[in-house]
C-alpha cells in the first residue's frame, strides 16, 4: 500500500486515506461531503464512530449527505437544501418535535369477547387510522384528537385491553425531508 499512488487505490481506500489526512491534526472545524458513500457497512460505522469522537472532543463538523439516518444520529443542527435553496433549518430534535402528528402504533392482545373492533375502539380521544388482526393480537394506528393528552388514551386502552405496546410515531428526518419537498413542489 505504501508504494501506491492515491489514484491507484480503490474508492473506499482513497476515502479512508483522505479521512485520515483530514483528521490527523485534530482540526476544530471539518467539512465532509457524503462521508459514508462508497463504504461497506463496517467501514461506514468506523468513520461514523470517528466523526462522533471528534464531535465529542468539541470539533465542529459540517457535512452534506443524502443519508438522513446519519443526520439524526450525528447532527445537532441541520439545514435541508432542495434545488439549491435552504428549505428547513434548526435543531434536529426541535424539527422532529414540530412535525409530530399525534399518531400512535398500538398492539393489544385480541379480546376473547369476539366484539367488533370498531365498537371496542370507538373513543372520544382518538380516531382509528388502520387496523390489522391475527389470532392473538390487534395492531392498529390511531390519531390523537387535538384536545387530548397521551395519558387519557393510554388509560382508556389499558382499561379495555391487555395492552402490549403503545408508541408514538414521530417522523424521522427522511420523512420530514420528503414531506417538506413535496409541500414545496405542490405550491410551485
Amino acid at each position: 500500500w505504501a508504494d501506491k499512488k492515491l489514484e491507484e487505490l480503490s474508492k473506499g481506500m482513497q476515502q479512508k486515506v483522505q479521512f485520515i489526512i483530514s483528521v490527523l491534526h485534530q482540526p476544530r472545524f471539518l467539512i465532509f461531503d457524503e462521508p459514508f458513500s462508497g463504504f461497506d457497512p463496517v467501514n461506514a460505522q468506523l468513520i461514523r464512530n470517528e466523526i462522533m469522537e471528534l464531535k465529542k472532543q468539541g470539533a465542529t463538523i459540517m457535512f452534506s449527505t443524502h443519508n438522513m439516518a446519519s443526520v439524526e444520529e450525528i447532527c445537532d443542527e441541520i439545514g435541508l437544501i432542495n434545488q439549491s435553496k435552504l428549505v428547513l433549518q434548526g435543531k434536529v430534535d426541535e424539527i422532529r418535535e414540530s412535525h409530530r402528528q399525534g399518531l400512535y402504533q398500538v398492539k393489544v392482545r385480541r379480546p376473547i369477547s369476539g366484539e367488533n373492533h370498531q365498537a371496542l375502539l370507538a373513543s372520544q380521544f382518538y380516531q382509528l387510522e388502520n387496523f390489522h388482526e391475527n389470532d392473538l393480537y390487534w395492531n392498529f394506528s390511531l390519531k390523537k384528537n387535538a384536545d387530548c393528552d397521551n395519558v387519557s388514551i393510554f388509560s382508556e386502552l389499558s382499561q379495555k385491553f391487555d395492552l402490549i405496546s403503545f408508541e408514538e410515531s414521530i417522523p424521522n428526518m427522511n420523512d420530514i425531508f420528503i414531506q417538506t419537498v413535496q409541500k414545496l413542489n405542490t405550491h410551485e
